[in-house]
């Protein structure tokens, strides 16, 4: 099929490349060549630097407004560390793996095995694997270490119990590896039914999820409580990271019963997110699980020289090509080390104060229907403004408008009309007070000129989609 581009016109160039010097004989196989010409784009470069200049002058990010995005913690993302991620280019991942590699991959294999040394420290595990790529590979490998373990001992296991607060990539991962899951409901006091949860634990249930603080903000205070009792039939107890960014330095997973844990870099320790950049999801285990780490591994011999376990039949075996993102973790270890053990917990108290501080300006407008100090997220519900038939996206499009990344609405499903937000710990008091402006003027809005918010948003190239028939039928051309 003929491609089509919209702005591109036949002879145009931008670039004309000199010819071949490569001998023939070094030339892909004859049955591997193109027949005729690559149907791409020709356009001038001009053409081609205004073109993606203009659409990132339409794009959102923490680099040009304030980015409240509930559970998925969108900080600022430090210049520095994109200078030091540089400094890794050179380091080929394979590198390490050839004949003689380890002796000039000494400075990388030195970095990621002082990462996963700093990750372990941070979250109370004995061991960490930095192969996952991202938060939810990161719950996958962790189920696989879970599932290996009992595998090991013999023990017939089918269930994955998950709060039905958690993320759905919990159950989505559970389920990935073959077991069934079992949902417990929120309590009214906002934490998972504690009851609901003795009454569905037994001998079959091969872990708990939790993330905690969960994704109402609130730390649960039976944590404890709950890993001991899973522990209690061999279970084990799962820390799914996302919200880690909230406890740094004030309590680690492992010290309250969590057996393995995995940490969002992307989210936590201040590199790109989402279409910034590539996640990275190191896992963290207690030492029961530490023979079914993926391969290859890291080691510091006792010369002090840095080498490769690549063989271990207990492994899981590989979750990722080469050691992960390699890049990613090279932003967030210099994110950790910039900021130091004292750093971190300034970093954690700061977003807990910014959340409540948002959640006390807004609460007498938006419906709070858990009333109690959060942690790094408030939830708010838009029932309220329900009752003059503007819901939750409403909000968050007439806040596009306003220059605002919109807050994660509708999510957590327990929470009718939800708006979660999460403004960490970059923004400063006056970013926080023009937010929760516009934030009161959308509620004032809505009481006296609802339409205003219905037409939202009139600032932008396209306006109000149709969000499920945009979904179905995509339309991602040039315009």
């Amino acid at each position: 099929m003929q491609l089509i581009y919209e702005k591109s016109v036949s002879g145009r160039r931008g670039v004309h490349m000199p010819a071949s010097d490569v001998p023939p004989a070094a030339m892909l196989p004859r049955e591997l060549l193109r027949s005729e010409p690559a149907a791409l784009p020709e356009l001038s470069e001009l053409d081609v630097v205004r073109h993606f200049t203009q659409l990132s002058r339409r794009n959102i990010g923490v680099d040009t407004t304030f980015y409240p995005l509930g559970s998925c913690t969108m900080k600022y993302n430090a210049k520095a560390l994109e200078e030091g991620a540089k400094l890794s280019a050179p380091f080929h991942p394979m590198t390490a793996l050839l004949p003689g590699g380890e002796a000039c991959s000494q400075g990388s294999l030195a970095m990621l095995h002082h990462m996963s040394e700093l990750l372990a420290e941070i979250t109370g595990m004995d061991e960490v694997t930095c192969q996952p790529l991202a938060g939810a590979h990161g719950e996958m490998t962790g189920i696989m270490l879970i599932a290996a373990y009992h595998q090991a001992k013999g023990n017939n296991k089918k269930y994955v119990i998950v709060p039905d607060s958690s993320h759905g990539t919990n159950p989505a991962s559970a389920a990935m590896v073959g077991y069934e899951i079992v949902t417990i409901p929120t309590a009214p006091y906002g934490d998972m039914d504690l009851e609901a949860f003795e009454a569905a634990l037994n001998g079959e249930v091969a872990a708990v999820m939790m993330t905690c603080p969960n994704t109402l903000g609130l730390f649960n205070p039976h944590i404890k409580e709950i890993c001991d009792l899973a522990h209690s039939v061999d279970a084990l107890v799962y820390y799914d990271g996302a919200n880690l960014n909230a406890i740094l330095g004030q309590v680690r997973p492992g010290d309250v019963g969590f057996d393995v844990v995995h940490v969002n870099l992307h989210k936590t320790f201040g590199t790109p997110h989402g279409a910034g950049g590539p996640g990275s999801g190191p896992v963290g285990v207690k030492k029961g699980l530490i023979p079914f780490l993926p391969m290859p591994q890291v080691i510091k011999r006792a010369d002090g020289s840095f080498g490769l376990i690549t063989d271990n039949p207990q492994s899981i075996g590989r979750t990722a090509n080469f050691f992960g993102n390699f890049g990613v973790m090279a932003k967030a270890y210099g994110y950790i080390l910039m900021l130091g053990r004292e750093g971190l917990i300034d970093a954690s108290e700061k977003a807990v104060l910014n959340a409540n501080y948002v959640m006390a300006r807004l609460k007498d407008l938006y419906e709070l229907p858990y009333d109690q100090t959060c942690m790094h997220e408030c939830v708010f519900s838009a029932s309220r403004q329900m009752q003059h038939d503007v819901h939750a996206i409403d909000i968050a499009k007439f806040l596009i408008d306003k220059g605002y990344h919109p807050p994660t609405v509708y999510f957590p499903l327990i929470v009718k009309e939800a708006i979660m937000i999460e403004p960490t710990e970059t923004e400063s008091k006056e970013t926080l007070d023009e937010f929760i402006a516009v934030m009161r003027e959308a509620a004032e809005l809505a009481e006296k000129d609802p339409a205003v918010l219905k037409r939202a948003p009139i600032s932008t190239p396209i306006s109000r989609l149709d969000e499920t028939k945009a979904a179905r039928e995509q339309n991602v051309c040039f315009a």
